[in-house]
């Protein structure tokens, strides 16, 4: 008897590896703009942070998530 384990990934997705880029980006803008005290370019990366977020659900609705890339793998 076989049993297949159905695992749902740890997020090696392009919806996953995208967004990850976009809010590491965004953290480090805004650590660099905190420390030079530009507080607008702080809220930006904040909104640059949350606009990972964002992508990062679109790419996963659109089909680039980690349930998407498991089924298109060619096991």
């Amino acid at each position: 008897m076989s049993f297949e384990s159905v695992d749902p990934g740890e997020g090696h997705s392009i919806a996953a590896w995208t967004a990850v880029t976009i809010m590491l980006v965004a953290i480090t803008i805004g650590t660099v703009a905190f420390f030079l005290a530009l507080a607008w370019l702080v809220w930006a990366s904040a909104a640059l942070l949350v606009v990972g977020l964002v992508v990062g659900w679109a790419l996963s609705k659109v089909g680039y998530g980690v349930a998407d890339a498991q089924t298109h793998e060619g096991h």
